[in-house]
């Protein structure tokens, strides 16, 4: 059974970090409730959900896609890019050691949320999480276990899987990359083809690809119908909440997809 490693939402979410939005309150009620609901939404699409240990007091730690990288029978911790973010590697480390071989990233600064797989290749955004230190650190660490790195740019957006997420295949078979064209030049990308979200639905183009379903954040209507349209089971979850700590709903689980 494919597994989703998740974490409890930290009393102190609202002390977050951002760096695209304005604060706002949050209602960590409302938000943990959302996030139940999110992880509903894999069980329901046959994923096992496993709790990785809760840190009360890291304001960011239920955004686990940002500390690590699960390939295959491979967990790569990373090294996000927000200094308040440093314990949280070490509990995410700790959690996979009995699920994966695990390997770490010892130099530069890499966001998970930075990091998209599409087949045997990682592309990596240079962003404000994520250096270019970082991705040639990636680059090592990932070759041997047979990836190849590819640096990608964003425009204006967080992470690189903000603007753009692998939704698998169409109908057709086509592999399709939904994206935000405000975010995200998709030329850059080999072996999908692209297909935009409504331009008024730019959140969107964060989704993930569970068994036969793509979850996407409620809210995203045009772009929910457009992908029905094309043979995609799309699911709306409402993570309203957490997006005012700018969220996704990528980030909120290290996604282990092996039968």
């Amino acid at each position: 059974m494919p597994r989703a490693f998740t974490r409890a939402v930290s009393p102190r979410l609202a002390d977050c970090q951002l760096t695209h939005q304005q604060r706002v309150p949050i209602d960590v009620a409302k938000a943990a409730q959302q996030h139940a609901a999110y992880e509903q939404a894999l069980k329901e699409a046959n994923f096992e959900i496993l709790r990785l240990p809760e840190l009360a007091n890291d304001p960011d730690a239920v955004f686990v896609e940002d500390t690590a990288l699960i390939l295959g029978e491979h967990a790569i911790i990373t090294r996000p890019g927000a200094p308040s973010r440093a314990d949280e590697v070490d509990s995410t480390a700790q959690g996979l050691a009995g699920h994966f071989q695990v390997h770490r990233i010892k130099s530069g600064f890499v966001d998970g949320g930075d990091v998209l797989r599409i087949g045997r290749k990682l592309y990596v955004g240079l962003s404000t999480r994520t250096d270019e230190e970082g991705i040639t650190a990636l680059r090592e660490t990932a070759a041997p276990l047979g990836y190849e790195v590819v640096e990608a740019r964003l425009r204006d957006c967080l992470h690189l899987k903000t603007g753009a997420t692998f939704a698998g295949c169409d109908a057709s078979g086509t592999p399709v990359l939904l994206y935000s064209e405000r975010s995200i030049d998709p030329a850059q990308f080999e072996g999908v083809e692209p297909f935009a979200t409504d331009d008024t639905e730019p959140a969107a183009a964060n989704c993930v690809l569970a068994n036969d379903r793509l979850i996407l954040p409620a809210g995203n209507p045009r772009t929910a119908e457009r992908l029905r349209a094309r043979g995609f089971n799309a699911v709306e979850v409402d993570v309203s909440e957490l997006q005012k700590a700018e969220a996704g709903v990528t980030c909120m689980s290290l996604i282990d997809d092996r039968p």
